[in-house]
């Protein structure tokens, strides 16, 4: 993924005077590995207390199987996907396919159901986060939507690329649910960033990919993921190498997670329905010879 250009409006040197108020940590985690896959949310657990933010992804891997993470189906949620490196293969219900390369983003709004799957380029080594997000009762049962987005169109300010919502002069071309944040960020060795989050937006989490990432009196190494207690403050961070993590910030989901294996959804008849709309697709993709 290319470095952006510094500008003065969000990078500062590391002797700028951090802020007065401190934001604490109230949850770190490493997250569960399995395989090329670390789990750091589920929406059992850490995704209740960060929704919209119900699940997130690192992978890492010098080359995946030929059938990659295989179809599996979707409901109720969106799935964002941001490769760091590599490239791998994507194919969905939605009749899309094609290659996301480094610096490329999956949008996939599953809504009322959908299926998809996705590989890795021989010996490719592949890094990335896939991060689900818990759709609002209108768009929980919305038809499924798939976008994919080149690098060049993942717009940046400064050492920000925004995959979601707006950061700077830089804004997503994604139709996301509003006051949803997701940026990637890259630092070299002693940057300065302080991250102000829209008024309202009082969750907030990090996951670091690389490097060292100093906040007020925390430190968070390499792999793993900090959530913000919940309040509207800005965030100091500084960086100790070149660093580079994930950083979502949000108004809180207001409803109850409903859970399905691959769905969360915020009632227990709209899980209901995306599960049979999910059960309908599936037996498409069998008659077609797609899925076994």
């Amino acid at each position: 993924m290319e470095k952006s250009s510094i500008t003065s409006l969000h990078l500062k040197t590391a002797d700028s005077t951090p802020s007065p108020r401190k934001r604490q940590i109230v949850h770190r985690t490493r997250g569960q590995r399995n395989g090329p896959i670390t789990r750091l949310v589920s929406p059992s657990d850490l995704g209740e207390t960060i929704k919209p933010f119900v699940f997130l992804d690192y992978f890492e891997a010098q080359s995946l199987t030929a059938s990659g993470f295989g179809w599996h189906p979707h409901s109720g949620i969106a799935t964002i996907t941001f490769m760091l490196s590599g490239e791998v293969s994507y194919e969905d219900s939605t009749g899309k396919q094609g290659i996301l390369p480094r610096g490329g983003v999956e949008w996939m709004r599953a809504g009322g159901g959908v299926w998809h799957t996705g590989g890795a380029a021989a010996g490719s080594l592949v890094r990335g986060f896939q991060l689900w997000i818990a759709l609002p009762p209108e768009q929980e049962l919305a038809p499924a939507e798939s976008v994919y987005l080149p690098p060049h169109q993942v717009e940046e300010s400064g050492a920000v690329r925004v995959v979601l919502g707006q950061y700077g002069s830089a804004k997503s071309p994604i139709a996301a649910p509003p006051s949803i944040n997701y940026l990637v960020v890259q630092l070299k060795d002693k940057e300065h960033w302080r991250f102000e989050p829209d008024l309202g937006n009082t969750v907030c989490w990090v996951a670091v990919q690389s490097g060292m990432l100093h906040t007020d009196d925390n430190t968070l190494a390499s792999g793993e993921l900090a959530v913000f207690e919940e309040s509207d403050a800005a965030i100091d961070f500084h960086a100790e190498g070149d660093t580079t993590f994930v950083l979502g910030s949000a108004i809180k989901h207001p409803h109850d997670l409903v859970l399905g294996y691959y769905s969360v959804h915020t009632s227990p008849d709209a899980l209901y329905k995306g599960e049979a709309e999910i059960k309908r697709l599936g037996n498409k993709l069998r008659s077609e010879g797609r899925l076994r």
